[in-house]
């Protein structure tokens, strides 16, 4: 089968299962780190005319946070339209005078889902959505948050490991859409989605779709794209998340993809976690993984928080969710599936660069792990669908 082939039938199955469009025209860029991606981010704000949508669920401190503040409330006092969401829980550590700075120069900001505002059934579910779209030209996603752990390059343990992606062309739209999908939970006012400041014109000779997924007492559709690239895999699959936390039928899934022969490796997290419960709920995937012949990584340096699959050579799907349950299950996320070989190339290059750094889990290893770091195991088992 062809490269263009492979394409073309991923192309077919995905807007299948999705029932969501490719669009094609499209333009994906990965920036390694914070180091790479705030100052992109803040270049696009500078140059904004029109409409800044800005979508995150952490905003916390560090020289990154008061430089979004003050780089937001210039383009607002400038007569810039200004939309700020931010998760009512994820984002509650940012400081009180950072928002008033904004909403005095006229940022338009809301919570999403605050917990003053408490309804049953609303605190688990969050939005963990990251979208900035400026102008409707521009958008960026992946996996950063504000703050000062993405700050730097990843040299240390206090500055972690990220990958964002800057997006133009058609996709954009979808982007936008995750981010007004939230938005109108706050506020109801269609008119600012139904004006589009520009057109988004092809920029590129990608084919993007763009899933946006929403919690569900059954599978999301976050929790059936993963499952899908797992059987649709024919060669290689790659994942790196920073909270590797599957179902029971997602590992059904990887295993019968090496059946298949398909190489699948993981990289996660090793010592340097913000969540160490998690990395404890998702322990018991390991033993049928392994003995499948499934290669998991533990990262070394810092903390991986990168979310990010290859599948062979041709596809990426890229964006906010992680390869947990609390994604698969719970939280607002957006997704992009990039049909490039180019792209995947790119990030399979970065996928083994961190390899390199990290520590193989190998089964008679695994096995020989200690009674309390099994003990602990039980007791996250228990609440795997939070994490």
């Amino acid at each position: 089968m062809t490269g263009q082939q492979a394409q073309d039938e991923l192309r077919a199955a995905l807007e299948s299962i999705m029932g969501v469009p490719f669009t094609d025209g499209n333009d994906i860029v990965p920036f390694l780190n914070g180091i790479r991606i705030f100052p992109p981010m803040l270049e696009a704000i500078a140059r904004a005319r029109h409409r800044i949508e800005l979508l995150t669920y952490i905003y916390w401190t560090g020289d990154v946070a008061t430089q979004f503040v003050d780089a937001l409330s210039e383009r607002a006092q400038a007569g810039v339209e200004v939309r700020l969401l931010l998760d009512g829980v994820g984002a509650l550590p940012m400081p009180r005078k950072y928002l008033d700075k904004m909403m005095a120069a006229g940022v338009q900001a809301r919570w999403f889902r605050p917990l003053n505002r408490f309804r049953i059934g609303h605190l688990a579910h969050r939005t963990h959505r990251k979208v900035l779209v400026v102008d409707s030209e521009i958008a960026f996603t992946g996996g950063v948050g504000i703050a000062a752990e993405w700050e730097g390059d990843a040299e240390n343990p206090k500055h972690w490991r990220e990958t964002h992606f800057s997006c133009r062309g058609p996709c954009v739209r979808g982007l936008r859409a995750a981010f007004y999908q939230n938005w109108l939970e706050t506020h109801f006012d269609t008119m600012p989605a139904l004006t589009p400041v520009t057109p988004t014109a092809k920029a590129g000779d990608m084919s993007v779709q763009v899933v946006k997924s929403s919690g569900s007492i059954s599978f999301s559709d976050i929790a059936v794209l993963h499952e899908a690239l797992a059987d649709l895999a024919r060669t290689r699959l790659r994942i790196v998340t920073p909270y590797f936390v599957p179902t029971d039928a997602t590992v059904g899934s990887l295993v019968q993809a090496r059946g298949r022969g398909v190489e699948v490796d993981i990289v996660v997290p090793g010592d340097h976690t913000d969540n160490r419960v998690s990395d404890l709920a998702g322990s018991d995937a390991f033993d049928p993984l392994l003995q499948a012949g499934v290669r998991i990584w533990r990262y070394q340096p810092t903390l991986v928080h990168a979310k990010i699959i290859t599948l062979d050579g041709v596809l990426s799907c890229v964006g906010s969710a992680n390869f947990n349950q609390r994604s698969a299950n719970q939280d607002e996320e957006v997704a992009l599936n990039v049909l490039s070989p180019a792209l995947c190339a790119q990030l399979d290059q970065h996928f083994e660069e961190d390899r390199r750094l990290s520590e193989r889990v190998t089964l008679w290893k695994w096995r020989r792990r200690g009674f309390f770091r099994r003990l602990a195991e039980t007791a996250a088992y228990l609440i795997r669908p939070q994490t």
